[in-house]
């Protein structure tokens, strides 16, 4: 089951009370920056963590401003589409509720969120349910999606990182991370090549094990780079365990499929 740090009470809780029970996941955001992209990709991890528990979820969007560009970033992101949070979410009576938001702050010198998050335009986070706190992001604007190549770079530059740590993406950051995304692409697509073989049960646990922590996907990631090392598991399996973790990263890690000679 996903437990998750609740930015209200600073505990580590069940994201939701119920597991197959339709979830209202509210993202509230305000402005188009680096910080709201990154909100935006944790919502999209919690709502694939949920659904690979078996938990069904309605995503939903609050933003003062800038709602078409953040429905459009969220698209070139590949985040799953979100419903207007103002137009539903006063219709959706009872359902659990997990809210994600921007931390308010971060505790000097340790980088982590405290316990309180706050909705943009109200300053509290309002009623029951879990809120989730995103530590900020900054580095280039917010524009420079619109020129990438392939925006699952700066995907993987914002996840590759605890979400209760700020990240700051300086120069080369985001070169570095397309360099590493083309490498693990290219081998998932040699491991292709070979047989295919089930994902390891003891690799399916210690991935599951990271998403279910907190959303650990630095966990996630290094759970890869691990396989790679382990001669016994066999490039098939190895193959196999990256799309089945791709379900949750969405780093489209099968895209080079057929290109590699």
């Amino acid at each position: 089951m996903l437990r998750i740090l609740d930015a209200k009470s600073g505990e580590t809780v069940p994201a939701v009370s119920a597991r197959r029970a339709l979830t209202r996941v509210e993202v509230h955001t305000s402005g188009y920056d680096l910080t709201a992209l990154r909100v935006l990709l944790t919502t999209d991890l919690l709502l694939r963590a949920l659904e690979l528990g078996g938990t069904p979820v309605l995503p939903l969007l609050t933003a003062d401003h800038h709602q078409a560009e953040l429905h459009a970033a969220a698209t070139t992101l590949g985040i799953r589409p979100f419903e207007d949070g103002r137009d539903l979410a006063a219709g959706l009576g009872e359902a659990q509720v997990v809210r994600v938001t921007a931390a308010a702050g971060t505790v000097p010198g340790t980088g982590t969120v405290p316990g309180t998050g706050t909705v943009p335009g109200t300053g509290t986070v309002p009623g029951t349910g879990v809120t989730v706190a995103v530590a900020p992001a900054d580095g280039p604007d917010a524009g420079v999606l619109g020129t990438l190549d392939d925006p699952a770079a700066l995907r993987l530059a914002l996840l590759d990182a605890p979400r209760g740590t700020a990240v700051h993406l300086g120069a080369g950051a985001l070169d570095a991370a397309g360099r590493r995304l083309g490498r693990l692409r290219q081998s998932v697509a040699q491991w292709a090549r070979s047989p295919s073989r089930p994902v390891p049960e003891k690799v399916r646990g210690r991935l599951r094990d990271a998403w279910e922590d907190d959303l650990d996907v630095p966990g996630v990631l290094g759970v890869l780079r691990w396989m790679e090392n382990q001669p016994e598991i066999p490039d098939g399996a190895r193959f196999e365990t990256c799309a089945y973790a791709d379900r949750l990263l969405a780093l489209d890690l099968t895209r080079d499929l057929g290109r590699t000679a």
